[in-house]
C-alpha cells in the first residue's frame, strides 16, 4: 500500500480554495500511483474555525465539499477532516471527524474523542466526544484512524475516560494514521516526536501522522509531519513551516526504503523566525491585504520587525516611518536610515515635534503649571500612531505592532500609541530573545545596524531615558516572566529559586495590572508554549500575584 501524506496551508471558511487543494492533491498523487492520502485534521474548513460552527450553513457546506473531494477519489482512497452533524439528542451538536473515502463514497467516519480544552483550544466548546471506536479496513490492512489528541494523551489525564487506541487495539490493527492540527511553539517538535514514539512502542504499531502548516491568524502550524516503525523509531519527518506531498510504501508491516533516523531540530531562534515569516506572509495573503507599515524608531524591536516583514512581503511592500521627536537621538534617526538602506524598503520621515507641542499646548489650560510626567511622554507615542494610522487609511498599509513580550507583560507601551497595530510581531518574543533573533537575522550579513543591537534599549520620549529607569534587566527580567507566565510558578517559587523577593512581586504587580491593556492588544503571533491572547485568559479585574 503506498500512503501519501498531503501537509498543506487552508484558509478557515474559504471552502473553494481548500476543496481545490485537496482535489490537486488527490490527483497528483494519483499519478505518482499513491493508494490512500491522507489530509489534516479539519482540513476541509479549516482550523480552528471556532464559531463559525454555530452557522448551520458552514456545516453543510463542509459536507457540500467532502461530497465533492469524494466525487474525484476513484483509484485512490483518501482521508479527510471536517465537522459532522450528531445525530443523537444528547450532547453537542457536531463531531470532529475523519472521513475515509473510497471509491467515490464515504467508507467509514471516525469521530475524535479526546477534544483539548486547554491553551489556544476550546474543542469542548464545539463538540461531543466519541465513544464507539473501530478501525477501518482498506487493501487488507487495518487501519487504526485517530484524530490529533486521540493519539497524544496516553491515558495520563483524569478527564479522558476512554483512550480509542486502548479499544482500537483490540481489533489487532496493522498501522495507525492520525490526523492533526498541532500548533507550533519553539519547543514543541521535540515533545511531538517524544510522546507520538512513544505511542508507537506502547501499541506496537507504525504511524503515520500528518499536520498541516500555515497560520491561522495567531496560531501558527509548523506541518513537520512523521513516520514512525512499530519500536517507536523516527523514520521520516517532513519539512517545517512548508507545503509538501509525500508518499510511503507500507507492506509488511513496514514502511519500504526508510532507516531510522534521528530528530534534528533547528534552534529554537532559527524556528521562531521561520514561523515569525510564515505568520506574517499568511496573515496578509489570507486577509488580502499586500503592504505593511510600521514606525521605525532606530531600536531594536522596530528594526527587527522591519527586517521581518521585508522577508515575508518584500521590501517594495514595507513602509517604514521614522518619527523623531525632540527627544530622538542622532543616532537612533541614523540607525534607522541604515535599516532601510539595508532593506531597501520605503520609508519617511515625518518629525512629531509640531504636532507633540501642539497637543501640548491645546491641554495646558487642564494641565497648569503640572510637571512633565507620563501624560506628555504617551501624547508623544500617541502622535506616532496618529501618523501611521493616517498613512495606513490613505494608501492601504495595514500596521504592525512592534511591542515585544516583556512589554507586553509588564504594561510597559502606550494604549493607543506603540500598541496599536493590526497583527502584534513580536508579542510573544522576550527581549532577550528579540536580540538574539536580530542576531540570526544578521547571520549572512549586517541587515539590523549593529548599533540598534548594542545601545541600551529606550523609548525615547524625555531626556537620557533608558528601559532600565522603569524596568529590571531584560536579562533578570525575562527569566522572572518565564518562571510565571510559561511555567506558572508561583512568587513563592520563584523567590525560592533566588531571585530578590521585592523585585519578584513587583514584577508579578505590573504583570496583573497590564492585563487591561493586553486585552486591548492586537492579535500576537504565538511562538512560545504560552503566548498572550487564547492561549492565556485572565481576568482583566484581580487580585490574586501568584
Amino acid at each position: 500500500m503506498n500512503i501519501a501524506l498531503a501537509q498543506l496551508n487552508y484558509v478557515i471558511g474559504d471552502f473553494n480554495y481548500n476543496t481545490e487543494k485537496i482535489i490537486n492533491a488527490i490527483n497528483e498523487a494519483k499519478q505518482k500511483d499513491a493508494d490512500l492520502i491522507v489530509f489534516a485534521e479539519l482540513c476541509v474548513c479549516g482550523y480552528p474555525p471556532r464559531d463559525f460552527l454555530e452557522f448551520s450553513e458552514f456545516i453543510e457546506l463542509c459536507d457540500s465539499s467532502a461530497q465533492q473531494i469524494a466525487s474525484e477519489c476513484i483509484g485512490i482512497a483518501c482521508i479527510i477532516g471536517l465537522p459532522t452533524n450528531n445525530p443523537k439528542v444528547q450532547g453537542k451538536d457536531l463531531f470532529n471527524s475523519a472521513y475515509f473515502i473510497e471509491d467515490g463514497k464515504v467508507k467509514a467516519v471516525v469521530n475524535k474523542a479526546l477534544l483539548p480544552n486547554y491553551d489556544v483550544f476550546d474543542e469542548y466548546r464545539y463538540f461531543e466526544p466519541a465513544i464507539d471506536f473501530k478501525c477501518v479496513d482498506f487493501m487488507g490492512y487495518k487501519i487504526a484512524l485517530t484524530v490529533c489528541e486521540d493519539l497524544w494523551n496516553i491515558n495520563d489525564n483524569p478527564m479522558y475516560v476512554t483512550c480509542p487506541m486502548d479499544k482500537l487495539i483490540d481489533e489487532k490493527p496493522d498501522l495507525m494514521i492520525n490526523i492533526a492540527a498541532s500548533p507550533f511553539a519553539y519547543n514543541h517538535d521535540e515533545e511531538r516526536v517524544l510522546i507520538l514514539g512513544d505511542n508507537c512502542r506502547k501499541y506496537q504499531l507504525p504511524l503515520f501522522y500528518v499536520n498541516q502548516v500555515g497560520a491561522q491568524t495567531e496560531i501558527i502550524f509548523d506541518g513537520g509531519s512523521l513516520v514512525f516503525d512499530q519500536e517507536g523509531l523516527l523514520l521520516d519527518e517532513m519539512p517545517y513551516f512548508k507545503e509538501e506531498v509525500k508518499i510511503y510504501e507500507f507492506d509488511e508491516g513496514k514502511v519500504k526504503g526508510y532507516v531510522p533516523i534521528v530528530h534534528d531540530p533547528q534552534g529554537d531562534i532559527a524556528q521562531i523566525h521561520d514561523a515569525l515569516i510564515l505568520g506574517i506572509r499568511d496573515y496578509f495573503q489570507k486577509s488580502g491585504f499586500t503592504k505593511a507599515i510600521l514606525g521605525l524608531s532606530g531600536g531594536i524591536d522596530s528594526a527587527l520587525v522591519c527586517a521581518l516583514a521585508a522577508e515575508a512581503l518584500g521590501p517594495q511592500n514595507v513602509m517604514a516611518v521614522l518619527m523623531p521627536s525632540e527627544y530622538s537621538s542622532d543616532h537612533s534617526i541614523q540607525d534607522a536610515l541604515d535599516l532601510v538602506k539595508n532593506l531597501g524598503c520605503k520609508h519617511e520621515v515625518i518629525p512629531i515635534r509640531e504636532a507633540a507641542t501642539a497637543f501640548e499646548s491645546i491641554m495646558k489650560p487642564v494641565f497648569k503649571d503640572l510637571p512633565f510626567s507620563v501624560a506628555e511622554e504617551n501624547i508623544q507615542a500617541r502622535s506616532r500612531a496618529i501618523i501611521v494610522m493616517a498613512m495606513s487609511n490613505k494608501f492601504g498599509y495595514i500596521l504592525l505592532n512592534t511591542s515585544n513580550k516583556s512589554e507586553c507583560a509588564v504594561g510597559y507601551g502606550t494604549l493607543y500609541g506603540d500598541m496599536a497595530g493590526a497583527i502584534g510581531v513580536l508579542g510573544d518574543v522576550y527581549k532577550t530573545q528579540v536580540y538574539k533573533l536580530s542576531n540570526y537575522m544578521n547571520r549572512e550579513r549586517d541587515i539590523i545596524p549593529q548599533n540598534s543591537i548594542m545601545k541600551p534599549p529606550s523609548a525615547e520620549l524625555r531626556p537620557g531615558q533608558k528601559d532600565s529607569d522603569s524596568l529590571p534587566e531584560y536579562d533578570v527580567l525575562d527569566a522572572i516572566l518565564y518562571q510565571y507566565i510559561e511555567l506558572k510558578k508561583s512568587s513563592a517559587y520563584i523567590i525560592e529559586m533566588g531571585y530578590d523577593e521585592t523585585l519578584v512581586k513587583r514584577v508579578m504587580k505590573m504583570v496583573n495590572a497590564a492585563e487591561f491593556k493586553r486585552n486591548q492588544a492586537p492579535p500576537i503571533l504565538r511562538v512560545s508554549p504560552k503566548g498572550f491572547g487564547m492561549g492565556r485568559r485572565m481576568p482583566v479585574v484581580g487580585k490574586y500575584l501568584g
